[in-house]
């Protein structure tokens, strides 16, 4: 995140001597990205967050892809899946490339310390509500919320007692930022985005915990580690920088329309290495008089595309089974688009009431074996059997 933020306690320059209230000095963290010509911060922490007393490999089972072959079109549905417990150890994994993997929780209780070495996290919470606590501090989520962990940041979700929270996780394998084309060359959301600073919340009350031997999981690119800290890490005083988790509600984001239909890329929410990601929103539609205010067929040549239907209609898929909480994948090599009979019954509509995460990623998606146990296998042919039927409602 490009915007400088303070929290706590810190010495007026950084690097410089900054003493307990015994005398001793505070353990300095530089965390940065890009090796450190991007955004770093400085985490100053009462005990050196360097001193491990164990490291442990942990079993990972569920998270083998294997390609789609033949290429078909998906309709999954995750909330089929047996998911209940840490929205770490717990999580589903669903599809993925060497850029992304796009994995499913149901959490119902506080996980486990963890932390992403491989690249940034972004869980948009489906539904429920909890607190992503890290050593950045406390930040509240609710459904709706993109939550957005940098590389390396050491957190855990907190869930209430009786409460479900539910959350599409995406684990990319570098930085996820705002499109780059929202921002100033100074990193100041520009006039006209769908989103600005001000829809943007973070960490603003630090998070205090102590303990000795405290485990941490760790995602490298090889498996999961275990390590055991001989400090707590929520030993934080202070930071600053600009590298730390944020959220950013799609309910806060403003949709671009026009006389006629507008392509993905005004929707888009985030870029990241291989892949992009878009909100649909409730929005009033294209309102020139001959308009066909949906997607026509369409075929994105250079991308995969995921579909997220997270709540209110999903008026292009009607009649295919696809409904709230459903995922479509619709590969390259595929042309999709409205199923029969949606495009006469758009025609005069002015607005919409969905909304919907996508992601479109440059590199085919392979399926996990989860994945393919909630699997709609009559989704592909729905093109065809809805045509099947209008002509024969016609007749």
């Amino acid at each position: 995140m490009p915007h400088f933020a303070r929290v706590g306690e810190f010495p007026r320059k950084r690097h410089t001597v900054f003493r307990q209230p015994d005398g001793s000095l505070y353990w300095e963290e530089l965390i940065g990205e890009d090796g450190f010509v991007g955004d770093t911060s400085l985490v100053y922490h009462r005990n050196p967050p360097t001193a491990l007393t164990a490291i442990e490999p942990i079993p990972v089972a569920g998270e083998e892809l294997v390609p789609n072959h033949p290429i078909t079109p998906l309709h999954l549905q995750p909330r089929l899946l047996s998911l209940k417990g840490d929205a770490v150890l717990d999580r589903s994994t669903l599809v993925g490339n060497d850029d992304v993997r796009i994995a499913y929780a149901v959490a119902t209780e506080t996980s486990t310390l963890y932390k992403n070495s491989v690249g940034d996290e972004l869980a948009y919470v489906e539904s429920g509500h909890g607190t992503l606590e890290s050593t950045f501090g406390r930040l509240d989520v609710s459904e709706g919320d993109h939550v957005i962990v940098p590389t390396s940041t050491i957190h855990r979700w907190v869930v209430p007692d009786g409460v479900e929270l539910r959350l599409l996780i995406v684990q990319a394998t570098g930085h996820i930022d705002p499109p780059s084309r929202y921002l100033s060359a100074r990193g100041q959301f520009l006039e006209g985005t769908p989103y600005c600073e001000l829809d943007i919340r973070r960490p603003e009350e630090l998070v205090f915990d102590e303990g000795t031997d405290v485990p941490v999981v760790v995602r490298t690119r090889t498996g999961l580690t275990r390590h055991v800290h001989r400090h707590h890490p929520f030993d934080v005083v202070g930071w600053h920088g600009g590298m730390y988790p944020w959220a950013f509600s799609i309910f806060d984001f403003e949709p671009i329309t026009g006389r006629l239909h507008q392509p993905p890329p005004t929707q888009q929410t985030f870029e990241a290495r291989g892949f992009v990601m878009c909100a649909f929103v409730p929005r009033l539609l294209d309102y020139h008089p001959d308009a066909v205010p949906i997607p026509p067929s369409h075929s994105n040549v250079d991308s995969d595309e995921f579909l997220f239907y997270a709540k209110g209609a999903a008026n292009t898929r009607r009649g295919s089974g696809v409904g709230i909480g459903s995922v479509t994948v619709h590969p390259a090599g595929f042309i999709h688009g409205p199923h029969p009979g949606t495009v006469e019954r758009a025609l005069g509509a002015d607005r919409i009431d969905e909304y919907q995460v996508m992601l479109d990623t440059h590199r085919p998606l392979m399926i996990s074996a989860a994945a393919r146990s909630v699997l709609d296998g009559d989704y592909p042919f729905s093109w065809a059997a809805m045509e099947e039927k209008e002509i024969k409602t016609d007749a």
